[in-house]
């Protein structure tokens, strides 16, 4: 066969039409004498026609062993032409379904922790005891404290302003991975920072509001993880008393208080001249 027989032959089974010139056109140039087959085209596929030209062509000859290079791959045989075209014959399998991600029920689900939300005030009672309160106190409850010191003699009944803490310091700020956890950090660091500044020399810590319900004093308690009388938060020994809001509005909660604070009272050091 002709070398253009040939290459219709493999036009063909490409999928590609190929045209050529049956009759003489004025003044146009001879086409070349081949042997055209003019026979029917067989109905069988291109594509196995086009097998059917690779076998025939003889296998090239081997390089020399000093010219073969490492990789196979550079010489494209008909034998893997053919191995390729099988494989795009071959019926293409599903590829395996990749294992959904497990969903997790809603036990199991992460829940969203948010951070604890409170408020503290605190009064540092002769630069010794701390005094703290679960959310503002207003004026009346700090009058009240001032009266009970005078009473039992702690600091000669006078007191400094009140420093309160809000937590977080930030309304959305952060999404904490722990958040009772963080919660007593900034606890700790608010008052290991007003210590160092104020120069305050902590013994005690007095709790107000053992009693108390509300959500403030909830999460204070939480915070502050009194254990035996200690606070391990602030690593200082706790007293407790109920809130002051309680004890403005009841006389058997202050009466019922009295001995508790008498006994506090034997506790406090022996003020220095400059205890204010």
């Amino acid at each position: 066969m002709t070398p253009e027989v040939v290459r219709r032959h493999y036009l063909e089974a490409m999928g590609i039409t190929a045209w050529a010139s049956r009759y003489q056109l004025p003044n146009a140039r001879p086409t070349e004498t081949c042997e055209w087959d003019d026979t029917p085209a067989t109905p069988t596929p291109p594509r196995e026609r086009l097998q059917a030209l690779l076998d025939d062509v003889p296998a090239p000859r081997s390089a020399p062993a000093e010219a073969q290079t490492a990789s196979d791959e550079v010489t494209a045989s008909p034998a893997a032409v053919r191995a390729l075209l099988e494989e795009h014959q071959a019926p293409l399998s599903k590829p395996e379904a990749a294992a959904p991600a497990a969903v997790p029920t809603p036990s199991e689900a992460p829940v969203a922790k948010e951070p604890l939300q409170f408020g503290v005030s605190c009064v540092c009672i002769g630069r010794r005891w701390l005094s703290i309160h679960a959310g503002e106190i207003d004026a009346s409850e700090q009058r009240l404290l001032a009266n009970i010191c005078q009473a039992v003699g702690l600091a000669g009944g006078s007191l400094p302003e009140v420093m309160f803490f809000k937590w977080p310091p930030m309304a959305n700020a952060f999404e904490p991975e722990d958040p009772l956890e963080e919660a007593r950090e900034g606890v700790n660091a608010f008052i290991s920072g007003a210590a160092i500044r104020q120069q305050w020399q902590l013994e005690k810590i007095l709790l107000w509001g053992a009693d108390a319900t509300d959500p403030d004093s909830a999460s204070l308690a939480k915070v502050l993880d009194v254990d035996n009388q200690q606070s391990r938060t602030l690593e200082l020994p706790v007293w407790q008393a109920p809130s002051l809001a309680t004890l403005l509005h009841s006389a058997d909660a202050k009466r019922n208080l009295w001995p508790a604070l008498h006994a506090l009272a034997q506790d406090w050091p022996v003020p220095d001249r400059d205890d204010h």
